[in-house]
């Protein structure tokens, strides 16, 4: 393969598919944002490659085991598929808030897994979330941070929209996982 790897590393839970309140705890309770599933397929077909890096920590509560994130995730790659799309791996923090962790986003463990797996420099990385805790860990990461204002912070647009809070240097802000495909599509000279 030629060239650099073109490498966005993509938030699940409220970026690429809804939030749940109670955990996605089975393969059905995982569904798309709006324009998600194809905006993945647009960046795919520019030549980008998408992983996914999640906290789940689900796992580590016990509200869920392997098998069943393995389902979600299954869940997710065929409704990915049908809409031409693709994720190449999902890496996932498995681990309980008060483990403390260094790959539970905002550290940035797994987002430097991610690099060193794939060989992008963290610099090259577009690292793109829904929370102040995903755009956190691609700024200590060194990655470039794209906030997403759908999911957890949807409270933030429309007409009665609350103020962001402070965000890392450097964040760009999009509507959602379709809006920030426009950008980097319009912006892209790799």
């Amino acid at each position: 393969m030629g060239g650099t790897v073109k490498l966005i590393v993509l938030d699940r839970d409220g970026s690429l598919g809804q939030i749940s309140e109670d955990f996605v705890r089975a393969p059905e309770d995982w569904v798309p944002q709006s324009g998600a599933l194809e905006a993945v397929a647009r960046l795919n077909q520019a030549g980008w490659r998408v992983v996914v890096a999640s906290n789940q920590s689900g796992l580590g509560r016990g509200l869920f085991d392997m098998a069943t994130l393995n389902a979600v995730h299954a869940r997710m790659h065929k409704l990915l598929a049908g809409a031409g799309a693709r994720v190449d791996a999902v890496f996932v923090c498995p681990h309980a808030p008060e483990d403390g962790c260094n790959c539970r986003k905002p550290e940035p463990g797994l987002l430097q897994q991610i690099g060193q797996r794939y060989g992008v420099a963290l610099a090259d990385i577009r690292a793109v979330g829904d929370s102040l805790n995903d755009v956190r860990a691609a700024a200590a990461a060194g990655c470039q941070p794209h906030l997403l204002l759908c999911g957890l912070l949807s409270a933030h647009t429309g007409p009665d929209a609350l103020p962001l809070p402070p965000l890392p240097d450097g964040t760009v802000v999009h509507a959602d996982l379709a809006a920030f495909a426009d950008f980097l599509l319009a912006t892209d000279k790799v």
